[in-house]
């Protein structure tokens, strides 16, 4: 074999990899950022009042509706954003786009007025923190199984009274 191919199959892969890992690096910040964000607009829009901190059903106060798992849920990307802006009649889960059914149609439904049995949204998002928040949610929510002491301290931005009751 020729020095060429020697240098080529031996040292070419190992370049292509380390400018793979340069250029996702960056992206990889960008979308720690996001889901930072995300995980902000969680906390501050109403959410965990429903989902629970953890967004695993479990609220901390009865006094809401009790909102699905979604850290088993299978809903992609487009699911999540109609669910989230849209809410879901009936079920408890309100619209956080005010503009959902009035301006803009919401599951085939063409513009119009808003659902008798939509619950009352306790705040609205713009459609960009609509997809920071399913960031977050893909991020760190989705398919992540039981909650660990580590996500719980970056939650609570690591105030350790609040997960005693994690390993």
């Amino acid at each position: 074999m020729s020095r060429l191919a020697v240098f080529a199959t031996s040292v070419c892969p190992v370049l292509v990899a380390l400018t793979l890992v340069q250029l996702q690096a960056p992206l990889f910040a960008q979308n720690t950022e996001k889901a930072n964000d995300g995980m902000r607009v969680w906390q501050t829009s109403g959410c965990a009042d429903c989902h629970g901190p953890f967004a695993d059903g479990n609220p901390d106060d009865g006094d809401y509706p009790i909102g699905a798992n979604l850290r088993t849920t299978k809903l992609d990307t487009e699911a999540l954003r109609i669910t989230i802006r849209c809410g879901r009649p009936g079920t408890g889960m309100p619209a956080f786009d005010e503009q959902s059914y009035t301006r803009r149609a919401c599951y085939g439904r063409p513009p119009g007025p808003m659902p008798d049995n939509l619950q009352p949204s306790p705040s609205s998002l713009g459609l960009d923190e609509i997809d920071t928040l399913i960031v977050y949610l893909q991020a760190r929510i989705i398919g992540r199984g039981s909650i660990t002491k580590e996500e719980c301290l970056s939650y609570y931005d690591g105030r350790a009274d609040q997960c005693e009751d994690f390993q």
